[in-house]
C-alpha cells in the first residue's frame, strides 16, 4: 500500500472510530430527527410507514411486505416502505425500498450486504458514484451510488446469465448524502449531535432492476427517469425554495 492510500485508511478509520465515540457520548442526551421521506403512523406499532406513491409515470405498482429474515435482523425501531413498479411494456420492473433508521443507527447497513446476500456478485470496476437530475421541487442533482452485479437466474428450468443495477442513497431531514464508504455520512451525525443534540433519523433508499447481459446501460436509464419521477412525490428533502434547502455533500 502506498503512502496516499495508508494515509487515507488511517484517516478513514479515525473519522468512524470518532463518529462512534461521539454518537456513544450523546446517546443518553440524543433527540431524534425528523425523517427525510414521507410517512404514515402504522396502527397498534411505534413504527411508521415509509409512503411509497402506487402509480408513477406509467408503472404500475404492488406494495412489498419485508421478510421475517429483514425485520429479524434490523433493530426493532426500523420501519420500511417497499414497492414494486411494473413497466407498461412488463419486460421491464424495479424495486424500490426505503429503510428509515429509529434512534438506533444500526438500521441502516451496508448495500453491500443487500446484493451479496441475495447471491448477486458485485462488479466493482463498473461501481460508480453518480447523480441523477431531480426537477421537483426545484432543479438539482441527487447524488446515487449505483452498482452492476451478477448472478445466475432460473428461467423455464434454466440458468440463465443476469444482471441487476442496484442505485442507493441516503437522505434525512435538510441532508442528502451518497458515498461507497459512508463516511461522508458518519461525519454528518456526529456533528449534527454534537452541534445540536439531535441524531439525524436517516432513510437508506434504494431502486433494483434485473436484466440480461448487455442492457446495463439501458435498464440504468429507465430506472434514473423511475427516480426522477418518483423521489418527489415521497422524499423531503431538499424542500422547496421558499422553505430553504441545505443539503451534506
Amino acid at each position: 500500500m502506498n503512502p496516499t492510500k495508508w494515509m487515507l485508511t488511517v484517516i478513514g478509520l479515525l473519522l468512524i472510530g470518532g463518529s462512534a465515540v461521539v454518537l456513544v457520548t450523546f446517546k443518553a442526551h440524543q433527540k431524534l430527527g425528523q425523517p427525510g421521506v414521507k410517512t404514515r403512523p402504522l396502527a397498534n406499532s411505534l413504527n411508521l410507514e415509509v409512503v411509497l406513491p402506487e402509480m408513477v409515470l406509467d408503472y404500475s405498482s404492488e406494495w412489498l411486505e419485508q421478510t421475517a429474515a429483514v425485520t429479524n435482523t434490523l433493530p426493532p425501531d426500523t420501519s420500511f416502505g417497499s414497492r414494486r413498479y411494473i413497466g407498461p411494456d412488463t419486460n421491464f420492473s424495479a424495486q424500490v425500498t426505503v429503510v428509515l433508521m429509529g434512534s438506533d443507527r444500526t438500521s441502516l447497513h451496508k448495500p453491500q450486504f443487500c446484493l451479496t446476500g441475495g447471491g448477486w456478485t458485485i462488479d466493482n470496476n463498473a461501481t460508480r458514484e453518480e447523480t441523477v437530475r431531480i426537477e421537483q421541487p426545484q432543479p438539482y442533482d441527487l447524488p446515487v451510488v449505483k452498482y452492476v452485479a451478477a448472478r445466475e437466474l432460473q428461467f423455464d428450468g434454466q440458468n440463465v446469465a443476469a444482471r441487476g443495477i442496484y442505485v442507493y442513497w441516503y437522505v434525512a431531514e435538510d441532508a442528502l448524502s451518497a458515498t461507497e464508504s459512508g463516511l461522508e455520512r458518519m461525519w454528518s451525525m456526529a456533528r449534527s449531535l454534537i452541534t445540536t443534540g439531535v441524531l439525524q433519523r436517516w432513510a437508506y433508499i434504494s431502486y433494483f432492476a434485473v436484466c440480461l447481459p448487455g442492457q446495463e446501460e439501458a435498464t440504468y436509464e429507465r430506472l434514473k427517469k423511475l427516480i426522477a419521477a418518483s423521489v418527489p412525490e415521497y422524499q423531503l428533502t431538499p424542500k422547496p425554495k421558499t422553505q430553504g434547502l441545505g443539503t451534506e455533500r
